[in-house]
């Protein structure tokens, strides 16, 4: 899980926003890799899901990801700004990106269909 540390006020309707911290006890930094943990890409893909499933205030199923780049490391501790905004004409498609110190880490596309 993560620790929300708060949401950010932002005028973009429909944006999300968030600054979080992935726990350095947390499994996912355990075995990826021991002695130079790092956050591996599928829990950050992990942190956009939820935070479309918790602010969206329904249960989705991931239906695709694409244009996914990972161009920064992240650690256990390091404070992490998650943005996930729908795009204007993709029905259940977002726009996410996590920076690592104002850094981008991760950015790309995931698109969600309602679980029925």
């Amino acid at each position: 899980m993560w620790y929300v540390i708060k949401s950010v006020d932002n005028s973009n309707p429909g944006e999300i926003s968030l600054v979080l911290q992935a726990p350095p006890e947390s499994n996912w930094f355990s075995g990826h890799f021991p002695g130079e943990p790092i956050l591996p890409g599928i829990a950050q893909l992990g942190m956009v899901f939820d935070a479309i499933n918790r602010y969206e205030n329904r249960k989705f199923k991931i239906t695709g990801v694409r244009r996914v780049r990972f161009k920064q490391i992240i650690r256990p501790d390091d404070p992490l700004h998650l943005t996930v905004k729908p795009q204007k004409n993709g029905e259940g498609a977002y726009d996410f990106r996590i920076q690592v110190n104002a850094e981008l880490a991760c950015s790309g596309v995931m698109t969600v269909a309602p679980c029925t």
